[in-house]
């Protein structure tokens, strides 16, 4: 079975959700035979490259909250993540552009490495001091070396911006095919689609149905669950 996982390394809720999702794939009992493949979704694809600024100036800009507003919806970020064993940081990220992160990953995928670099993104993203937006191509060069990339490789892809950008646009014209406005979304086997950092259970089940059922696509248990948009983040208040 395949599962393809449309996300942005810039979307909190992807990288809780990929985080419950794998919960419940550890679970599944025929776990051995799915696939996992990552797809390209950008939250903020017009903002320019060198474009960057505090995660909370982004945050009260998109939504016309306080900064006091913005501050303890990354409060409850984190304590979910650490939920799920992930370190967050509340304050001092900042915010950018991410195609050239979807460029390597479909680098990394013709290579294998693809979910090392995405969790290794993520983790850089939002649980380490250093940028990945603000110091630069060598910043990436580094993460993806650590993900068992070629350096060499990866300064070629990120000097020429034509490589991989048509796969990431291909990915990210499916996503709107298949109805996805947010992610997370995760696609099971073409027979269902589950939007959002849904709970492990929910996972669990959609799991369990994709292996045994034939049917068009259709959402599972959609709810209430956190996600992300064009326009950014959600940002709990509770």
């Amino acid at each position: 079975m395949r599962v393809e996982i449309w996300s942005d390394i810039a979307c909190p809720w992807c990288y809780v959700g990929k985080a419950r999702f794998e919960k419940a794939l550890e679970a599944f009992p025929h776990r051995d035979q799915v696939e996992v493949v990552h797809r390209s979704f950008e939250l903020d694809p017009g903002r320019a490259k060198g474009d960057i600024q505090p995660v909370i100036t982004m945050l009260t800009k998109k939504y016309g909250m306080s900064a006091a507003q913005a501050r303890a919806g990354e409060e409850n970020l984190g304590a979910q993540a650490a939920a799920e064993g992930l370190d967050y940081r509340t304050e001092g990220r900042d915010h950018g552009n991410t195609f050239d992160m979807h460029r390597l990953l479909h680098l990394a995928k013709e290579q294998g490495r693809q979910d090392e670099l995405i969790q290794i993104l993520y983790r850089a993203n939002f649980a380490e001091e250093r940028s990945v937006f603000s110091e630069g191509d060598e910043r990436l060069v580094e993460l993806a070396v650590e993900a068992g990339l070629d350096a060499d490789d990866v300064r070629k892809v990120l000097a020429a911006p034509d490589a991989y950008a048509d796969d990431v646009r291909v990915d990210e014209r499916e996503a709107a095919q298949l109805g996805a406005n947010g992610v997370p979304f995760f696609v099971l086997d073409r027979k269902f689609g589950v939007s959002g950092a849904q709970p492990a259970e929910v996972f669990e089940r959609a799991l369990t149905q994709a292996w045994g059922e034939r049917s068009p696509l259709r959402i599972v248990d959609q709810g209430d669950a956190e996600a992300c948009g064009p326009d950014g983040c959600a940002v709990p208040q509770h």
